[in-house]
């Protein structure tokens, strides 16, 4: 269990989603929320995992306004 505001950054694989350490798996199915530069590609590595998490997008371009 964790406090709440806990950020965790997680590194993901590049290429090949069987690389996923059971780590990441296991900080990912504990998290209320995934904030991912690249929501497709989160999406993806999620759906490998069979995990269903809300998520939102944070890169350059809308930093501000997140």
């Amino acid at each position: 269990m964790t406090d709440p505001g806990t950020l965790f950054v997680c590194p993901t694989p590049i290429g090949n989603l069987g690389d996923v350490s059971s780590r990441l798996k296991e900080t990912l199915t504990t998290v209320d929320l995934v904030v991912a530069e690249d929501t497709r590609q989160s999406r993806k590595l999620l759906t490998h995992l069979g995990l269903s998490k809300p998520m939102v997008s944070l890169h350059g371009y809308n930093e501000k306004q997140r």
